[in-house]
């Protein structure tokens, strides 16, 4: 007994420290873009996973330099995975899908982007243009997780959505003809 007392003090003690360290629930990342700035404010308490390798990779460093690279006007804008001269970049582990969070593909969020492996999804995003409402999760499939929004510059993301498309270097004719490249990426100061 007197173990199990000392075990549920020291849980008390720590509990605070643990809470202190968590990451806010809404935290923004600032996307400085040769288009204009995009800020993206990401729901941690929705899509927790999502949001903190999101996070995890701006502190890396891995955004700055990457290009949108497959606009589609009235659907999505995706960057995040390669590099101006087409080089994909090096990724972690995939993350599980949180695609049944509640959070919906609607015009302006920011979700994860994947391959048909529902658990696929590494650093690679994408905002939605308009309602894509046949992206989110049904009862007989995975959806696309969506874990943040744009809350500033949607202007500049409906302007990368309308640039001229086609193929160049490696990629197909959804890719800008002109690169659009994330030139720093940075978390700012959580959402009051």
């Amino acid at each position: 007994m007197r173990q199990l007392l000392t075990l549920v003090a020291l849980l008390c003690v720590a509990a605070p420290a643990l809470a202190s360290d968590a990451a806010p629930a809404v935290m923004r990342v600032r996307m400085e873009t040769t288009a204009g700035v995009i800020v993206l404010e990401l729901d941690a308490a929705r899509a927790p996973l999502s949001a903190a390798n999101f996070v995890q990779y701006v502190r890396d460093g891995h955004y700055d330099g990457t290009i949108f690279h497959r606009v589609i006007g009235n659907f999505v804008v995706q960057g995040g995975g390669y590099t101006v001269d087409g080089t994909e970049k090096p990724c972690r582990s995939p993350i599980p899908n949180e695609s049944g969070n509640g959070l919906s593909n609607r015009r302006g969020t920011v979700a994860m982007a994947r391959v048909g492996d529902p658990h696929s999804a590494t650093a690679q995003f994408y905002v939605n243009i308009t309602d894509n409402l046949g992206l989110d999760p049904a009862p007989t499939r995975w959806g696309y997780a969506v874990f943040g929004r744009v809350v500033e510059g949607m202007d500049v993301v409906d302007h990368i959505a309308n640039v001229a498309t086609g193929a160049r270097g490696p990629f197909n004719e959804e890719t800008p003809l002109e690169a659009l490249v994330i030139t720093k990426a940075q978390v700012v100061e959580p959402a009051p």
